[in-house]
């Protein structure tokens, strides 16, 4: 899905699209459409967007791996410049406004590529399938929360098997 901004009279637009997608991340999918809205200000050299993302997602737990559907609801705020108008000097410093600029071709803005973007930076580091999910055997790979396996967990590090014969008061 593209913004044409040839043809905004104003410089202005609001837009709320449904767009398909495909993460092309291993640890989560989409399960439905992502909803994407908010409005689109032109200026004389940066075109700013502002807005929300509605996605439902499945992500793999962090200890078992087994799938959790989550909801994301999330806005974003990112400018687009053309590349004539970016610093192209080596030794540029980065500032923090800098992390929400991209770069455009002058002609259109992709919300799919946006989307995307945004969805895979607000993707949570860490979802748990329960809040006392027991994860998975380090020695056989089982599920612990559905089975309990036979392994013995008890298992020294050699580096601090010489401590073990060490007697307290």
């Amino acid at each position: 899905m593209y913004i044409d901004l040839d043809k905004l009279s104003d410089g202005f637009k609001k837009f709320d699209e449904t767009i398909e997608l495909d993460l092309n991340e291993e640890s989560a999918r989409l399960l439905e459409p992502v909803r994407i809205f908010g409005e689109l200000k032109k200026g004389i050299v940066q075109v700013d967007l502002e807005g929300k993302i509605e996605a439902k997602v499945e992500i793999e737990c962090s200890r078992c791996l087994s799938p959790v559907e989550s909801t994301l609801e999330f806005a974003f705020k990112v400018g687009y410049i053309t590349e004539e108008h970016y610093t192209k000097e080596k030794e540029s410093e980065l500032h923090g406004d800098d992390l929400d600029l991209a770069i455009y071709d002058g002609e259109k803005i992709d919300l799919t590529e946006l989307a995307s973007e945004q969805i895979l930076l607000n993707l949570p580091t860490q979802v748990f399938c329960q809040e006392n999910c027991r994860g998975l055997c380090p020695k056989c790979g089982a599920n612990l929360n559905q089975a309990t396996c036979n392994c013995e967990t008890k298992e020294i590090d050699p580096r601090w098997a010489k401590l073990k014969n060490l007697k307290l008061f």
